[in-house]
Formats: structure tokens, sequence, C-alpha cells
């Protein structure tokens, strides 16, 4: 049986490996989502670093909650062979640390073009994926990226309707569906049979800014208090974006969003504690040592 429990990017901590573990111990968590590990992505350790995370992790009492990967997380229009290599090798460092899921996302589409004229070579890749995925018996789990394939609701159900099952489910990122203008509620309805995998992130949709989990346009504490109360159990993970972290400029083109004046550790603080302050307000929540 699944538990309720709390995960997260702990990259946008610090760089150093040695200090997400330390900080995410001191912040009373035993998860992390990994994905950046003294400055080198998660799909690109060697045997040896990997080794040396996978010790890391034990003598801390540190699990991964997921794979935070950059899987499809390219062009539709780049090539595809050579990312399908990568998966591969993602899906075996996901094994070696005993991670239960894999976080990946479904290309993104050029610039002023229709997603709909990509429709069939995005599943034909994705088809590829969850079928490589199948072969590890791994799960991916999709996430709700702006300026990909599935970046709205409806798309990211065509996906689910397509390809769920016990190898592909789906991450839910309010602040995502948020800047692409999706209604988080009616995402959250329309997806609920398919959700896996939470990412705690807010945003207001005017000032196109992230913000703590409540402060935004989520409609965080009444999906999760419905959520909760429907009975789901899983991994709730912040990824706080709320300061500048190594990778960060990477995933974020707008300054805007990176002018925070908190260091990794006070951001991913803050971040926390408004998650458990909406947490203590759910009666389901209250199973969580918060």
């Amino acid at each position: 049986m699944k538990k309720l429990a709390l995960s997260g990017f702990s990259d946008e901590i610090s760089p150093v490996f040695d200090e997400q573990l330390a900080a995410v111990r001191e912040f009373g968590l035993s998860y992390i989502e990994i994905r950046g590990v003294d400055g080198i992505n998660i799909s690109e350790l060697s045997p040896e670093k990997l080794r040396e995370v996978r010790e890391k992790l034990q003598s801390s009492g540190v699990s991964v909650s997921s794979i935070g990967s950059p899987i499809g997380k390219i062009s539709i229009e780049e090539e595809f062979a050579p990312h399908l290599e990568k998966l591969k090798r993602t899906l075996e460092i996901q094994k070696e640390l005993n991670a239960p899921y894999l976080r990946m996302f479904s290309f993104y589409m050029p610039a002023g073009k229709a997603p709909e004229e990509y429709k069939g070579k995005v599943f034909e890749r994705m088809n590829a994926m969850v079928e490589e995925a199948a072969r590890w018996d791994s799960v991916l789990l999709h996430e709700n990226e702006k300026g990909i394939y599935g970046d709205t609701a409806p798309r990211c159900l065509e996906l689910m309707q397509a390809f769920s099952g016990p190898h592909f489910r789906a991450v839910f990122d309010f602040a995502n569906f948020v800047e692409v203008g999706q209604d988080t509620l009616s995402a959250y309805e329309s997806l609920l049979p398919y959700l896996e995998y939470i990412h705690v992130k807010d945003a207001l949709r005017l000032e196109k800014k992230i913000v703590p989990a409540g402060q935004g346009d989520g409609q965080i504490k009444k999906i999760l208090a419905d959520l909760l109360h429907s009975g789901w159990r899983g991994f709730l993970s912040l990824e706080p974006h709320l300061t500048d972290f190594v990778g960060l400029a990477a995933l974020e083109t707008d300054p805007q969003k990176r002018n925070s004046a908190l260091d990794g550790k006070s951001a991913w603080k803050l971040a926390l504690t408004s998650l458990r302050e909406i947490l203590q307000e759910i009666p389901e929540a209250k199973e969580l040592a918060i």
C-alpha cells in the first residue's frame, strides 16, 4: 500500500550533494527527487559517481522518490535515436538507485507550429519510450511542462488514454498548468484517474511568477484536499523555483523567475513550510509527520 510522503528536487538547495542530503534530513524528510548531483545531471553520472551517490544515500538514510530526468525535454525535430539510448542509461540509473519512478516529458514543439501537427511523431516516440520502460519494469511519469506537446490538460489526457498503464503515469505540476493558462481544477478533474505523483509549485497567472504553495493561482489547497480525500496516496514533491540555483537558467528563460534574494536552502525551507501549512489544514494529511 502506498503512503503519503514528502520529497523534492534537492539540487535547488545546493549543487553539492552532501549539502542536499544534510539539508533534507535537517528538514525532517527522507526522500529526494534527484536531478543534479555535484553539478552533474542525473542522466550523465558515470558508474563510479553513481556508486558514490548510492553509498551516500544509504549512509544518510535518504531514498529517491523519482529520477528527475531530462528525457523527452528536447525538440520533436531533434534526432530521436541518441535520446532513446540516453533513456536506457537513465533507466539503468533508476534501477541502481532503487527509485520507483522516472520523470520525463513529451518533446518541445517548434515555435509558431500547432502541436497537433506533431501528434503522430510524438506518439511514435512515446510508444518507444514506454516499451523501453516496460523492458526494465520501470514507471515513466509524464510532467506537464510548458512548451511541450503535453502542456495542457487535453493533450495530457490524450497521452494518458493512449499509454497509461503499469509503465506510464502522470505527474501533476500546478505552476506549469498556470503558466500555460490552463485552469488547474479542470486539469485535475480530467487527469485524476492517471495521477501518480505531484509536483508542488505555485504561480501567479498574470504576473507570470513562481510563488510559494498557496500564494498563487494553482488552487493547491483545494486540489490536494480533494485528492487526499479521494484516497490517493503518493509523493508530494517540492520544486520551489524560488531562487537561482545551478541548472535553473537552463529551465527558466524569464529572469523575473530567478530574481529572489533567498539562497537555495532558505528558498527550499520557505517552500516546505508553505506546503506544511496547507497540509495542516487537510485532515487526511495528518498521517504525515509534518
